[in-house]
């Protein structure tokens, strides 16, 4: 059954009337509203509301509540202006998944002045995808590839899943993806937008750790794929999706993991995002012959010009460049490709010629699909479980927005990365930072890029807190130990920020 209360009541949902939830609250006697929304940390937060009565229950949809902000924002806004209004997005209502007398609403955040307060995310995000479509008439949308880990005791196997071998594993290999189908129908009952769940490859049989939690236990990786979306919803669809499987995980005395790396050696934890640009609605990421449009290389220009700084909000902590390595299908250099998956934008599979690939197997088909849509994308690799998601993706559409800005100038900068089939990656293309302090230092340097939306006293928290992770020399200092310490202190960094995001 879908919890989406606009599907329920087959009502579109930026169509949905206060007097609609009301009806709906009233008809299935519930008793608690939830307010959801996304802190500062990256989590998402929740405001619990009784209903006392239908009078109070219309109160709270129409006025929202207050909040304190420093609290939501620890760093980000002082003490003396950091009240805030919580006010509800109706579209967004859908039945608490682990609470069947609740409803809950994704939430934005008004100021003092009840206009949308500057320095929150997702209003930064909102912003930066209206002045896309100010400026160039385009309709950005995203997708997510959420990877996680699900973390549980060690068990006999009469079915061991071999090391680095899970990629789409499915039972008896796969230990939890019985767990993972449950996560996935209720991210899908929520959002609508669940393309698809899976196996990955990562599988680690025995985790060493100083951290109890994880010493010894066994581990999975899988991965949530979803559907594209207007960005800001992609990036409320992710919050709301590590929120499910959280909580999930938790029902079945699992940890779940969003963390870059728990073992050198192993698959670290990506967070790759999909985008494409519309216009009328229609995808114009290809031109008449099936090939990427020029729209599409300008955007990949602007996405490799804010590359190195776009780490600082997608690659957040010290672990996080333990997992940009060679040799483990995560970027380092600039450049983009159409198959190499060391790139770091990918130019995915895109069905150019038409979706009706069923024909071509079923010989004797009398029926023929023909798709209204086109599905191509491009797809950033860099970013990582501990991104800052509204502000990665404001970043992105500000890219993205340089790009069509600078036409020209993006266009060559895309001709000049980009790595065909055959050619060695190991040419002269700039690498991405290394370190935390590194991409601190760029989105410092480079802040005239982002300040026009993201607040310049935002910009230098999120530099503060790269700084913070001390990791300027910490290669130079891996390799000073030996091999054992040296294993224990990369173990030290990947396992101290188990609970990211």
């Amino acid at each position: 059954m879908s919890l989406s209360v606009a599907t329920i009541l087959g009502i579109s949902p930026k169509n949905l009337q206060r007097s609609d939830l009301l009806n709906f609250i009233n008809q299935n006697d519930l008793k608690r509203i939830t307010f959801h929304y996304t802190a500062g940390d990256g989590r998402l937060k929740q405001l619990i509301v009784p209903i006392n009565s239908m009078n109070y229950a219309e109160r709270i949809l129409a006025a929202g509540e207050r909040v304190d902000g420093s609290s939501l924002f620890k760093g980000m806004v002082g003490t003396s202006s950091s009240d805030l209004y919580v006010v509800p997005v109706y579209a967004s209502a859908f039945i608490d998944p682990f609470d069947d007398k609740g409803i809950c609403f994704l939430c934005r955040f008004l100021d003092k002045d009840e206009k949308l307060a500057e320095f929150c995310p997702d209003n930064i995000l909102m912003k930066a995808a209206d002045s896309l479509k100010a400026k160039h008439n385009y309709d950005l949308w995203a997708l997510g590839e959420l990877e996680f880990y699900l973390i549980g005791d060690q068990v006999d196997e009469l079915y061991p899943m071999p090391a680095q071998g899970g990629y789409h594993a499915s039972g008896p290999f796969s230990r939890y993806i019985e767990v993972v189908k449950e996560m996935l129908e209720i991210i899908a009952d929520i959002t609508s937008h669940v393309k698809y769940g899976h196996s990955e490859v990562g599988t680690i049989r025995n985790i060493e750790s100083k951290d109890e939690a994880l010493n010894g236990k066994y581990a999975e990786q899988f991965e949530v794929e979803f559907l594209p979306a207007p960005i800001e919803w992609a990036a409320d669809y992710l919050s709301l999706a590590k929120y499910v499987v959280r909580n999930v995980a938790a029902q079945y005395d699992l940890l779940a993991t969003f963390a870059p790396k728990l073992e050198s050696g192993y698959a670290g934890t990506g967070l790759h995002f999909h985008v494409e640009l519309l216009l009328d609605n229609n995808n114009v990421m290809t031109n008449a012959n099936g090939e990427l449009s020029t729209v599409a290389k300008q955007a990949i220009g602007g996405l490799l010009r804010y590359a190195p700084s776009l780490t600082a909000f997608g690659n957040t902590i010290a672990s996080s460049h333990l997992r940009l390595v060679p040799g483990q299908e995560s970027p380092t250099k600039l450049f983009w490709s159409d198959f190499n998956r060391a790139a770091l934008i990918r130019v995915p599979l895109g069905w150019r010629h038409g979706e009706d690939m069923a024909s071509v197997i079923n010989h004797r088909l009398k029926d023929r699909y023909i798709s209204p849509f086109k599905r191509q994308t491009v797809e950033l690799r860099s970013a990582d479980g501990s991104a800052f998601v509204h502000l990665m993706l404001a970043g992105m559409t500000m890219a993205i927005q340089y790009g069509l800005d600078h036409g020209d100038v993006s266009l060559k900068l895309a001709n000049k990365r980009r790595v065909r089939q055959d050619e060695d990656i190991n040419k002269d293309i700039p690498e991405l930072p290394p370190s935390c302090f590194q991409s601190a230092q760029y989105l410092k340097e480079e802040a005239e890029l982002y300040t026009r939306l993201i607040p310049d006293y935002i910009i230098d928290h999120v530099s503060n807190l790269l700084e913070a992770e001390e990791d300027d020399k910490l290669s130079e200092e891996l390799d000073k130990l030996s091999e054992k310490d040296s294993r224990r202190k990369t173990q030290e960094i990947m396992h101290r920020s188990i609970h990211v995001a």
